[in-house]
C-alpha cells in the first residue's frame, strides 16, 4: 500500500482547484473541534469535496448505546448527499493524533467507496501533516455499486 505525503504528486488526475490539501485538512480540523465525544474522548473531523468545489464537514458524534454513534466521514458524506452531492474528489480526516496518521475505520471505507474508488483521502495529523491515499487504496478488491449491477441473470 503506498501513502504519499505532502510535495509528492498524487496518483489522482484530479487537483483541488480552489481547494489545496491543507485547506480541506485545515476545515476537517475544525470540524474535529465540535465532536462530540463525551464517552471516548477521541475526537475526528472530516471535510469532503464534491466535484463541483463544494465542501460538506462533519465531526464524529457518540451515543450512549455506542452503536448508534456515527462516524466523521459518513458524517460529512451525508450532509453532501443531503444536498443532491454524490460525486466527490477529496476528503480530509483529523484527530488529535500526534504521533500517526487518523485513519477511516472499515465502515467509513466502505462507505466511500460507494461514492467511487478513485477519489483521494488525506490521512492527517493533529499538526495539519498529512498523507494521501485513494479509496481503492484503503479499500482494494472492494465491493461496490458495479458489483450489483452485475449479477448473473438466472438468480
Amino acid at each position: 500500500m503506498q501513502c504519499l505525503s505532502v510535495g509528492t504528486e498524487s496518483p489522482v488526475s484530479s487537483i483541488m482547484d480552489s481547494w489545496s490539501p491543507q485547506a480541506l485538512v485545515q476545515k476537517s480540523q475544525e470540524a474535529r473541534n465540535l465532536a462530540y465525544c463525551p464517552y471516548s474522548k477521541f475526537r475526528v473531523g472530516a471535510a469532503v469535496l464534491t466535484s463541483d468545489g463544494s465542501v460538506f464537514t462533519g465531526c464524529n458524534v457518540e451515543n450512549a448505546c455506542y452503536t448508534a454513534g456515527l462516524c466523521a466521514e459518513r458524517t460529512a458524506i451525508s450532509k453532501a448527499v443531503s444536498e443532491g452531492h454524490t460525486a466527490f474528489k477529496a476528503i480530509a480526516i483529523a484527530s488529535d493524533l500526534e504521533d500517526r496518521f487518523i485513519s477511516p475505520c472499515g465502515a467509513c471505507r466502505q462507505f466511500m467507496r460507494e461514492f467511487g474508488s478513485q477519489w483521494e483521502v488525506y490521512l492527517s495529523k493533529s499538526d495539519g501533516s498529512y498523507k494521501l491515499m485513494t479509496v481503492e487504496e484503503l479499500l482494494p478488491c472492494s465491493f461496490g455499486p458495479d458489483d450489483l449491477r452485475a449479477r448473473p441473470k438466472n438468480h
